[in-house]
């Protein structure tokens, strides 16, 4: 029998796919954070996420965009301009909970950016979403990634 998540893991993961969203929705249309906070406010299945998160998640990277894409044109192997919006939100969100949320696991933020793009993305698009988290959490967490590895049986 497979385990079910947690409750607030699930509301975090739902908060994360909405936020995906709502933000591939901002590069299209520029929408305002009140603006997609109230959109999908009332979207199915809204009531399961994380309210909190999902508009720390879409406010944090909005207000922070430039700072996130600098990181991410550091590691992305391609103009930004060339990147998926799809691809682009995942990365944004993953590289923003590298930086902001250091109590999220950065295998978590790997994880959980994989299966968003694995949903949502082009056909390979989660293999090159997880190679560019795996390159921020070396970059940005470093200490952590390294803590992990050495406390690894070999």
């Amino acid at each position: 029998m497979a385990r079910r998540p947690n409750r607030p893991a699930r509301a975090r993961s739902l908060a994360r796919k909405f936020a995906m969203q709502a933000l591939y929705q901002w590069q299209l249309t520029g929408h305002s954070v009140a603006d997609l906070r109230n959109q999908f406010a009332v979207e199915e299945g809204f009531d399961g996420a994380d309210r909190e998160y999902f508009l720390e998640l879409v406010q944090g990277v909005i207000e922070r965009t430039s700072e996130l894409d600098a990181t991410l044109a550091d590691l992305a192997d391609r103009p930004l301009e060339q990147l998926d919006p799809v691809e682009r939100a995942v990365l944004l969100i993953g590289i923003y909970e590298l930086r902001q949320r250091a109590e999220v696991p950065y295998r978590v933020v790997i994880n959980e950016g994989v299966e968003l793009a694995k949903r949502f993305g082009a056909t390979e698009a989660h293999k090159y979403v997880n190679a560019v988290l795996d390159r921020a959490a070396y970059r940005l967490r470093a200490a952590e990634k390294s803590a992990l590895a050495s406390s690894q049986p070999r």
